[in-house]
């Protein structure tokens, strides 16, 4: 067990460079988490062996992403003495484990995983279902259990995968004796942040849409990107009263602006409640919406861009940060391993009694 450790365990495929979205919904909140000083560890995983179950024919894109992937934690703050940053398919404990959990979980429950559902539905698999994405949830339990996370920092889409981890290890330390740590989840605080819409208006961001903002944008490409927002397309005139719902400028303000951006930018206002009003009853026009907007994600991503530059000339340093991640991070997952097959009574080279076991149940049918 983990004796009272508080450890984290979190992570993003690599399928791209991370977004706003991934800002607002997740990296901001593992930033203050690792500041806090509450958590003994954690563990932030580059999943790239998931990201292969729907890429399987591109592993190119999935190999090209790792340093991408890398240089966004490392630029937005995650910091390699506070936090083990990890490579997913480095740490081959975590195929084994789930190999061990396949055995605890029925077909018709996997079926029955919303998240599952919905992600099979989004990529058009219908009766194509690769058989490692089916069986993800299996494996997320081995990321988890693996590091004997505590807790798990994820949106609610995730929370059906975190109680399918709860249920395998539940049932494993009732078949095998207390071994594994049940996980908690943790939701982020800021609802606005759950699902950040892509820029223009679409439900969900997405590299193929080019509606993203990236972590890595320069300066003018966020601009440009906030200038060609998607609004209220009834919004025609400065007069005309506005909507809020599914503007995607105010979703962007609820999501990263506060007070003192007001004070900074545009004092006229003291908060974006009264922004909002103005907005709704008329009089107020979209480009000075929008130009408040850059000026709180340039304010944001600044000092993001500063740190990536920084490491970019020191791709030698990102590389040796990863390297040691995955050291430490096969090093914890090995002695859960251990541990699991202790338990399982399959260490048998490992467990000295195994010998002697066998020599005297032997000895006794002779």
């Amino acid at each position: 067990m983990s004796e009272n450790k508080k450890i984290i365990l979190t992570g993003d495929r690599p399928t791209g460079k991370l977004h706003v979205g991934h800002f607002a919904g997740s990296l901001k909140q593992r930033v203050a988490l690792q500041d806090s000083g509450e958590f003994d560890q954690i563990f932030i995983m580059i999943a790239d062996a998931q990201a292969l179950t729907d890429n399987a024919d591109n592993p190119s894109k999935i190999r090209d992403s790792i340093m991408e992937v890398a240089l966004d934690y490392l630029s937005i703050g995650i910091h390699p003495e506070k936090t083990t940053i990890f490579i997913q398919s480095y740490i081959t404990e975590l195929t084994e484990l789930s190999f061990y959990y396949m055995n605890l979980v029925t077909v018709s429950r996997l079926q029955r995983n919303p998240t599952v559902k919905a992600e099979i539905q989004l990529r058009n698999f219908e009766t194509s279902i690769p058989v490692g994405f089916y069986t993800y949830p299996i494996s997320q339990a081995a990321d988890i259990t693996a590091f004997q996370a505590t807790t798990v920092p994820v949106g609610e889409d995730q929370a059906p995968m975190i109680e399918q981890a709860r249920e395998i290890v539940h049932k494993f330390n009732s078949v095998y004796g207390p071994t594994l740590v049940e996980p908690q989840i943790l939701l982020p605080d800021n609802k606005a942040c759950l699902r950040l819409p892509g820029t223009d208006g679409k439900a969900k961001m997405s590299k193929s849409l080019g509606n993203c903002i990236y972590l890595s944008d320069t300066e003018e490409d966020v601009r440009k990107k906030i200038m060609s927002m998607f609004t209220d397309p009834d919004h025609i005139r400065v007069q005309d009263p506005g909507k809020l719902e599914g503007n995607t400028v105010f979703t962007y303000l609820d999501a990263f602006s506060n007070t003192g951006h007001f004070a900074e930018y545009l004092p006229e206002y003291a908060n974006l409640d009264e922004l909002k009003e103005h907005y709704k009853r008329g009089g107020l026009g979209d480009v000075k919406v929008k130009k408040f907007l850059n000026n709180v994600m340039q304010e944001t991503l600044s000092p993001i861009r500063t740190r990536r530059a920084a490491y970019e000339k020191d791709m030698e340093q990102v590389y040796e940060i990863l390297r040691n991640g995955c050291v430490t991070a096969k090093k914890a997952a090995a002695a859960t391993l251990g541990k699991v097959k202790h338990a399982m009574k399959i260490d048998y080279f490992e467990d000295v009694s195994f010998l002697q076991e066998q020599k005297k149940r032997f000895s006794q049918e002779s």
